[in-house]
């Protein structure tokens, strides 16, 4: 059937709506990201000129200062032991738990996994207090291991259920064929059954990484000014009068650039294992 001119211009003029919503979307959702970005390369005076200064020049004092005033690698290396920690604890905990429930011929292990998911869901102010009294009475208060832990427990419940997802929708055939090579059940789920997940634990490890990266109010209650991450430093460009915002733009260089570029390394595994994950 041959389309007739009318039809052509129908498509078209739907093809041109669709791609003016996207390009709306992105518009909305990176604004905050561009004006902030560029806040850090303004004098004071540009931020809140009224009418605004599209066209400035760029300055690198508000880089000078936040040097000045922060320890800004050691802040970095913070968030990265408290992120990779507590991705590792996700992990550890997540993958095997999640293979076992799979594995499971337990008519309940459906419902495990998705009570497990249901600590991730649960507010985080809730868990605030037992973690405190926990991490002082064993002596971590005030180091990054205690939002380690903290983090990779609450994130352990979204690794469960993902692995488990994955791991139900893996074949067995393979761990079978390998115990009978000789492999011990935990040699078949080690050799055989977690390289073909590995999607999937990238996906995990991505999710546990930003979720740890990006929280502020547990750092907030169990660190100190040494053991404080990025995202509480950030905090302290709130002064009691005023905000500095070329500061602030300044260090969310810092906060932001070393999450999104982990997450455009590994955004195909990401989207490869969510999607799996998913079914």
């Amino acid at each position: 059937m041959t389309a007739t001119p009318a039809h052509v211009a129908a498509r078209r003029l739907g093809a041109c709506a669709r791609a003016g919503v996207l390009v709306l979307a992105v518009v909305l959702f990176l604004a905050p990201v561009i004006w902030i970005a560029t806040t850090a390369y303004k004098p004071g005076r540009d931020i809140f000129s009224i009418p605004p200064v599209l066209g400035f020049t760029p300055t690198l004092a508000n880089f000078r200062v936040l040097f000045g005033l922060f320890d800004v690698p050691g802040l970095v290396m913070n968030s990265l032991a408290i992120s990779l920690g507590a991705t590792a604890i996700a992990l550890l905990v997540g993958v095997p738990c999640g293979y076992a429930l799979a594995r499971s011929r337990w008519k309940h292990a459906v419902t495990i996994a998705y009570a497990l998911l249901a600590i991730r869901m649960m507010p985080r102010v809730v868990t605030l207090m037992p973690f405190y009294l926990l991490m002082r009475d064993v002596g971590l208060l005030g180091t990054t291991w205690a939002v380690a832990l903290t983090n990779g427990t609450l994130s352990a419940g979204f690794v469960v259920w993902m692995m488990f997802s994955y791991f139900r929708a893996l074949p067995p055939e393979a761990e079978y064929a390998a115990e009978l090579d000789g492999r011990t059940a935990f040699g078949a789920f080690l050799f055989v059954a977690v390289p073909l997940v590995m999607p999937g634990i990238v996906a995990s490890a991505l999710f546990s990484i930003m979720l740890a990266w990006n929280d502020f109010l547990t750092p907030a209650y169990l660190t100190t000014a040494d053991s404080k991450p990025l995202s509480v430093a950030l905090l302290s460009a709130y002064g009691t009068k005023d905000v500095s915002w070329g500061t602030m733009g300044a260090l969310a260089h810092f906060s932001t650039l070393p999450i999104v570029l982990i997450a455009l390394i590994l955004n195909r595994y990401f989207v490869q294992g969510l999607t799996k994950g998913m079914h």
